[in-house]
This record gives C-alpha cells, sequence and structure tokens, in this order.
C-alpha cells in the first residue's frame, strides 16, 4: 500500500478546512514503528480540530486523530515486532504528529502501550483516549483516598465520552454516582450506566460562591469553567476533585476557600504527556475495571467519511457516549 484514505487538515488564508483524501505513505512522519491502523475514535479534541473551533493543529497539512488501536506492521524499536497490537493515545498525535485517522501511522515505539489480552482493538477505542482519562481521574481520586464510603462522587459533562466511562468505573468500584448534565432527556441512559441521582447542569452553572453547601465527597470534571468553580465549593471537606476536560471553557472563577477552609484538593489529568508506567497501569484496569456491556451500551460506530458530520456534533455537544471510528 503506498496511498490510502486519511481525513487531513490544512490551512489556507487563516482558515483551517478537513477533508478526506488520498495520501501517500511516504509523506508519512519519522518514526520507528509503523502501524496498521484498524479502530480510533471521535474525542472532543478531534471535534475541535476537524471543524477548526480551537488551535489544536499546529502543524499543517495534519492528518487529524488524537488515538488509535492496531498491528504493528514493521517495527525497529526493541519492545515491538511485527503483529504486535498496541495502542496510542495522545503524544501530540493529531496536532504535531500525523495521526489516526488513516490507514497506517508512523509513530514512536516509546508511545505504545500493548493491546489488554482480553480486548479487541474495537473494544479498546470504544474506550479510547476519553475511557482512559476517565480511568486516570479514578485512579487520582483513589490514590487521594476516596472509597465508596465517604459519599457521593459528582460527574459533570456525564452524558459525553469521559462522562459515561467515568461513571460506569465508578459504579464497578461501589461509588454512589451523581450524573451531572444539560440532557434530561438522557437520564435513563446515565442511569444505565450507574447513575443515581441526575443533577440538572443549572445546579453548578449560576454564580458562584466561595463556600456553597457540602453535597459531594469528590468529583470528575471535563467542563471547566463556572462548572468546576462550582463542583469545588460543594465538595466536601477533605474531598478531591479530578479535572480533566474545558468544554466549558479555560478559565476558573472560583476563591481559594474551598482548598483553605474545607482540605479540597484539585487534581489535574492530562492524558496527553501521562508518563508510560501509569497509561499501562490505566489500561490494565480498564481490562477488568469496566463493564464491556455498559461500554457496549454507550458505542457507536462510524466510518471515515462520517468524521465532519460527528466532529460538528461533539462540539455542540450533542453526542452521547462514545463514537468508534472504523479505519478503512
Amino acid at each position: 500500500m503506498t496511498t490510502f484514505k486519511a481525513m487531513v487538515i490544512d490551512k489556507a488564508d487563516g482558515a483551517t478546512k478537513a477533508a478526506l483524501t488520498t495520501f501517500d505513505e511516504a509523506n508519512l512522519m519519522d518514526g520507528d514503528v509503523t502501524v496498521r491502523v484498524e479502530y480510533s475514535t471521535l474525542n472532543y479534541k478531534d471535534g475541535l480540530a476537524i471543524t477548526g473551533k480551537a488551535p489544536v493543529v499546529r502543524r499543517f497539512p495534519m492528518i487529524a486523530g488524537i488515538d488509535f488501536a492496531g498491528t504493528v506492521e514493521t517495527s525497529n524499536h526493541p519492545a515491538w515486532k511485527a503483529d504486535d497490537k498496541v495502542i496510542l493515545n495522545g503524544w501530540g498525535l493529531g496536532e504535531t504528529h500525523l495521526g489516526a485517522y488513516a490507514e497506517k501511522a508512523r509513530v514512536k515505539g516509546d508511545w505504545l502501550v500493548p493491546l489488554p489480552a482480553t480486548m479487541n482493538a474495537r473494544e479498546a477505542m470504544a474506550i479510547g483516549t476519553a475511557g482512559y482519562t476517565a480511568m486516570l481521574a479514578v485512579m487520582a481520586l483513589e490514590k487521594h483516598g476516596l472509597t465508596p464510603d465517604r459519599g457521593p462522587v459528582a460527574v459533570t459533562g456525564a452524558a459525553g465520552g469521559v462522562g459515561s466511562v467515568a461513571m460506569a468505573i465508578l459504579a464497578k468500584r461501589g461509588f454512589t454516582v451523581h450524573a451531572v448534565t444539560g440532557r434530561p432527556q438522557e437520564a435513563d441512559y446515565l442511569k444505565e450506566l450507574g447513575a443515581t441521582e441526575i443533577v440538572p447542569r443549572a445546579d453548578l452553572s449560576g454564580p458562584v460562591k466561595p463556600l456553597a453547601k457540602e453535597r459531594w465527597a469528590g468529583g470528575i470534571d471535563s467542563v471547566g469553567s463556572t462548572m468546576l468553580a462550582n463542583l469545588l465549593s460543594m465538595t466536601r471537606y477533605g474531598g478531591a476533585v479530578a479535572a480533566c476536560g474545558l468544554a466549558g471553557g479555560m478559565d476558573l472563577p472560583g476563591s481559594v476557600a474551598p482548598f483553605i477552609l474545607r482540605g479540597v484538593c484539585l487534581y489535574g489529568i492530562d492524558s496527553v504527556m501521562c508518563p508510560l508506567e501509569r497509561r499501562k497501569e490505566a489500561w490494565k484496569r480498564l481490562e477488568t475495571g469496566l463493564d464491556r456491556q455498559k461500554l457496549a451500551t454507550m458505542t457507536r460506530e462510524i466510518g471515515l467519511s462520517d468524521l465532519s458530520d460527528a466532529a460538528a456534533a461533539i462540539v455542540k455537544g450533542e453526542v452521547r457516549g462514545r463514537i468508534v471510528v472504523k479505519i478503512g
């Protein structure tokens, strides 16, 4: 194969445009492992890149897609050989390094982790970067000492990719989960994933008090801005919040009161440059810590030709759960 279909983002006259086009393998970037990509996924960051709503892409032309699962074709890296099954999340894929929405990718072997033995490539990308990030957030809360007996955990952006997987993981761990959402029509879906209470987004969208009534022992936030500030102000003494998204904005219009008067901790969750050992731990835990039936419930599949429409929908907050992208 010398050419293949790819979703390529280019820039002209100051504007970016994404299109499904033919890409020559000779133009792949340097790397010591070439992978036949089988599945990718659509994350919020992918939506921003394809629609041009935010300056995610920093090199042009760029093949979009921040994660993939596939099979090693060739390798000059000591850890990998032909036919190994691998996963890649982040490391600048789809931003500074040609990404996942193509039949082949050439990457650094140090960026790869093994596909869990009981998981196929489609399941791995049903989890994707959103689900891997959700597990990193759960790990941070548990490292803090949060246990189910401490009280309920709030998950914002609950119907989205990170929120859906986070709720399923927390519920399986025995936590009481409260789903914060602006889509009340998704209540049945959220309860299927493990939510015991549906919290209207409006409860965390108003003016931020330095300290509000204590409601949750902890939280996982993928929204940022006012939502995160309100969540912090409502977190119980000694609790913790893991922040991993900015769909609502990059600002944080709160105060230091939750930190210095209630001892609340705020953990930042980065999935892009996360150290390799923590990545491996997260994927190992995802192999057994996520109900596969719930994963199937939250997942739908599209092809490369469907990406533009799906990207527009995800940035508008119209996507529920996870979208797997079948490559080829």
